[in-house]
Formats: structure tokens, sequence, C-alpha cells
């Protein structure tokens, strides 16, 4: 599995372990994102430590996630993320969309406050 996902009090972190987040695995995100949605959960920690390329199709599917979890007055944050992955959300000017945290004891306390 791609994707691995853990529920707990505050919401959900969906775990990549994917090392490139793109057109082939980015379908199976987009999947899990709307999953935890309708179980209604509206925080969400995506830890993408093991992810060191993310395409347009990775973005996307992050933005999608974003978007579910704003709709629902909830928190989407990215942890983790590694140079590469970082330069393109900044290319693609979503780091003033998206939340990022360094670690997810970090992220978890962005939730909690």
């Amino acid at each position: 599995m791609n994707f691995e996902t853990k529920v707990e009090q505050y919401g959900a972190t969906l775990i990549s372990n994917v090392d490139r987040l793109n057109a082939q695995n980015a379908s199976e995100l987009k999947a899990e994102l709307v999953l935890l949605n309708n179980k209604g959960i509206n925080n969400i920690i995506v830890d993408l430590s093991e992810t060191k390329y993310c395409d347009s199709s990775g973005l996307s599917a992050l933005l999608m996630g974003n978007r579910l979890c704003k709709d629902t007055s909830g928190k989407f944050i990215l942890c983790g993320l590694q140079n590469n992955v970082m330069k393109m959300i900044k290319i693609a000017q979503l780091d003033k969309v998206l939340l990022f945290e360094e670690n997810h004891t970090a992220a978890i306390s962005t939730i909690k406050a």
C-alpha cells in the first residue's frame, strides 16, 4: 500500500510510502482523502517524509485534501517535506495556500491550537 492512514483523537495522519508522488499514485491519495472526509474526519496531517518528488498530479491531490478539510472547517497540514517537494510547492505558489509543519508533533500541536 502506498499510503498508510492512522485515525486518532485529533483527526488522521496519512503517511506517504512513495518515493515519487505522481500520476501513478495521486489518485490513490485522493481516494484516501475522500474516504477520510466521508468518515467525518476534517483534520488531516499528510506526512511526506519518504516522498522525494511531487508532480502536478500530486499537487492536485494535496490541494483537493486541503479543500475538503477547509470546506468542513478543519485543518490540512503537510509535514516532513523534502527540499525538492517544497521547491515544487513554491514554484506553483502553493506555499501561500497550504499549511506546513516541520514534523508530525508540530502538526498535531497546530491542530490542537
